[in-house]
């Protein structure tokens, strides 16, 4: 007789807006779905403004989550203060929602190194591009967190792509293992970079990988914020009593550029994009709030003006943060320096017009 490796699929809020007959009290819970709604609509506006930043030239290559809000929004709003965030370079929903400023965002995203010296989500780990590694970071804090007894729980991102990383299946082994408090979401967006999720693995389903590891693996429609949000706060409170760790894959669409050096018209088609607008996450809710009376056109415009002033306001911050000097790129390395770096460094200095001025 062969292993059952059927995952579930959780989905509560239906394309179309409907709540199902299971979705519970979070359906009801008119104050939680307006933040979730907030969060995400303002995520996005960000989103659409650090792409134009970067179209002007006034900000590095950046990776939206047009699509994908309901994933990072959803995680996030069930963790704790003291809990800890492993973010990919993906997740900035998330980061807002765990006190991150935009602000920070826009100088990580500018090559200024202080945007990853949070302010508020001081226990938080910046910004991680290389792909999965941030997976084995999430379990060497989790396991930290059990070792010293703290009722501490860590939540980490990866894409469909990552988890076909070796680092991933590693981390997920020693997650198992050490029954460490740690949720493992796979942003399963269809594509890694310019590779689709079809010829990435040949795995029914992403969640199906925490099966050999001894790890739950569940798996949400990731367009579902309701359903993202339940499945999260479900294996955040499992970890936090001792459960051990869970994969959840959050089945969703990258609607956008992989980054803004991507193009993705030369490899998507069309209709699938098409297909995939009519089930993002903001007007599936939006519909379901309109439905049941909590929401309507005057505060929608009136958020919607909100977050943009919001942002406008950081952006603002932001070009006008004075620029790192040169120097700043050989501190932090050695107590001191060696002597070809010494000479890196009064080189750089001789070419380094203009320090001081701000990102803009």
């Amino acid at each position: 007789m062969g292993l059952d490796f059927h995952i579930d699929h959780l989905q509560l809020l239906s394309p179309a807006g409907e709540a199902s007959e299971s979705a519970g009290p979070i359906a009801e819970d008119a104050q939680l779905l307006r933040r979730l709604y907030r969060a995400m609509n303002r995520t996005r506006v960000f989103d659409a403004k650090a792409v134009a930043l970067q179209r002007t030239g006034k900000l590095g290559t950046f990776a939206s989550a047009l699509g994908q809000e309901a994933i990072g929004v959803g995680v996030a709003a069930a963790m704790a203060p003291h809990d800890l965030l492993a973010p990919s370079y993906r997740d900035h929903g998330a980061q807002f929602l765990r006190g991150v400023s935009i602000t920070e965002i826009l100088l990580y995203w500018g090559g200024d190194a202080r945007g990853s010296d949070f302010k508020a989500a001081r226990a938080d780990f910046p910004i991680c591009v290389p792909v999965g590694t941030q997976v084995a970071h999430a379990v060497g804090a989790a396991y930290a967190f059990k070792l010293r007894k703290e009722p501490r729980v860590v939540a980490t991102f990866v894409g469909d792509g990552g988890s076909n990383n070796g680092g991933f299946y590693e981390a997920l082994n020693m997650a198992g293992v050490w029954r460490a408090p740690l949720v493992v979401v796979i942003n399963n967006n269809g594509w890694a970079i310019s590779t689709p999720r079809t010829i990435g693995t040949a795995a029914e389903s992403l969640a199906q990988k925490a099966i050999a590891a001894g790890v739950l693996g569940r798996q949400v429609d990731g367009n579902d914020v309701l359903a993202v949000h339940v499945a999260a706060r479900e294996a955040i409170e499992k970890a936090r009593d001792g459960g051990g760790p869970t994969v959840i894959e959050a089945i969703s669409y990258r609607l956008g550029d992989h980054t803004t050096a991507d193009d993705a018209t030369r490899y998507r088609d069309p209709e699938d994009l098409k297909a995939a607008w009519a089930r993002e996450p903001i007007s599936r809710l939006r519909a379901y709030l309109a439905a049941k009376g909590l929401w309507d056109r005057e505060q929608e415009t009136a958020l919607l003006k909100q977050c943009g002033e919001e942002v406008e306001a950081e952006v603002a911050r932001y070009l006008s943060t004075p620029a790192p000097k040169s120097d700043a790129m050989f501190e932090h390395l050695y107590a001191t320096l060696p002597p070809a770096m010494r000479l890196q460094l009064e080189e750089a200095r001789r070419f380094a017009p203009g320090e001081g001025d701000g990102h803009g």
